[in-house]
């Protein structure tokens, strides 16, 4: 028995894996990975002399990803039930600590990072993965409170939104708008009613509107947003330089390697619009195999999700669920930024933009996915085998 088997002796349960799961999780890192190296190694060689510094780092990412997602596979989803508020209250801690001057570090007048032995972590990306856990371990220690009072849904969302109000101030209005919809997203799937969930909807959405028009910079990237060739080369050159990318690439793409917008014409091509390099140099079909592979892990997320609800784990399947949510919105609106469907957010595209921090993250997170797999595939072996050992008691009986 080698180690990796011994410590999964320890945490309890085999590990089963999805096929479709893992193949596409890796197949998006690994293009990411290579699309990366493509619309990074001009900037490596600008700011560093070195063409490798960015592929090189972003190798370092993948596998402190993968070792952070080994050890969360290895946890127990009854620990992470009972850790929720505890985490919460750690999420918000760190959300302070990123704010204040001399510790948080400052990017494009941001102020979202925390730098860990030479890694800038984004704090909002832990915290997303923080709420999934909170939210999940919410709604299966109060199901009934939530599907009958109205308080049942606000409760949670107060407490959220002293989350969002710090997100806001670092500014970052991004990662409140997805925190928010997993909240929303989590408590609906719980049961909560029709009607207050609709007026729910609508007072965030409300708030949102008020976000941007009391926010000069805000207003600012809806107004280029909606009128991107007024100013091409001001307010909107980001995304016009997007749009560019898109159009370049045709069907199949200029070749790996060969796109043009991405030598300093294409801001941020190697973390926020990196799906613009994708659209440019492998085309139409690049686009649509990402999409693809998306698609197959949110269908797995919810797949696993109504498995682990169907045997009565409500937390491993608000989980689920809300990975699935997070994955799927996340996606969708820097895919969306990136073609101009939707007003310029800072938001990274899952599992393939540059960043320790989010690498990191979003493989733990796939990890904590993989558990839930492997405990409700057990728990079904578990059960067909009573099943089957009750019927040959009765046969001999």
């Amino acid at each position: 028995m080698n180690i990796g088997e011994q410590l999964a002796k320890l945490a309890g349960v085999h590990i089963y894996f999805d096929k479709a799961l893992v193949f596409a999780g890796v197949a998006l890192i690994v293009i990411g990975y290579l699309m990366v190296s493509s619309a990074s190694l001009h900037l490596g060689a600008k700011l560093t002399g070195d063409v490798f510094h960015y592929p090189f780092r972003q190798f370092i990412h993948i596998c402190l990803g993968v070792m952070a997602g080994f050890f969360v596979g290895l946890i127990p989803m009854a620990v992470w039930e009972k850790a929720g508020p505890a985490l919460f209250v750690v999420g918000l801690i760190f959300l302070v600590i990123v704010l204040i001057p001399g510790v948080g570090v400052k990017v494009n007048g941001s102020m979202r990072w925390l730098s860990v032995i030479g890694i800038r972590i984004q704090v909002s990306e832990l915290v997303k993965l923080i709420v999934v856990i909170y939210m999940a371990s919410f709604v299966t220690r109060h199901h009934d409170f939530v599907k009958e009072s109205a308080y049942g849904l606000v409760k949670p969302l107060f407490l959220l939104s002293s989350a969002c109000g710090l997100l806001l101030l670092e500014p970052d209005m991004g990662s409140a708008v997805v925190i928010l919809t997993i909240a929303m997203g989590v408590m609906f799937l719980s049961g909560a009613r029709l009607q207050q969930f609709i007026f729910l909807i609508v007072a965030v959405i409300s708030a949102g509107i008020l976000a941007v028009v009391f926010s000069d910079y805000r207003s600012a990237r809806v107004t280029s947003f909606l009128h991107p060739w007024e100013d091409p080369f001001g307010k909107s050159f980001q995304l016009v330089q997007a749009l560019i990318s898109f159009g370049s690439g045709e069907w199949t793409g200029v070749g790996l390697g060969s796109g043009v917008q991405k030598l300093f014409y294409l801001p941020e091509a190697h973390t926020d619009f990196l799906f613009s390099v994708i659209a440019e140099e492998l085309g139409l079909l690049g686009v649509l195999s990402v999409i693809a592979l998306f698609t197959i892990i949110v269908w797995r997320a919810f797949a696993i999700g109504l498995m682990a609800e169907q045997l009565d784990k409500k937390f491993s399947a608000y989980v689920a669920y809300g990975l699935g949510i997070w994955f799927a919105f996340q996606s969708f609106v820097n895919m969306g930024v990136n073609m101009g469907a939707l007003p310029t957010k800072g938001l990274t595209l899952p599992f393939m933009s540059y960043g320790g921090g989010s690498m990191i993250v979003m493989c733990s997170a796939m990890a904590m996915l993989y558990r839930v797999n492997s405990e409700m595939v057990a728990l079904s072996k578990q059960a067909a085998r009573e099943i089957k050992t009750a019927a040959v008691v009765r046969a001999y009986e």
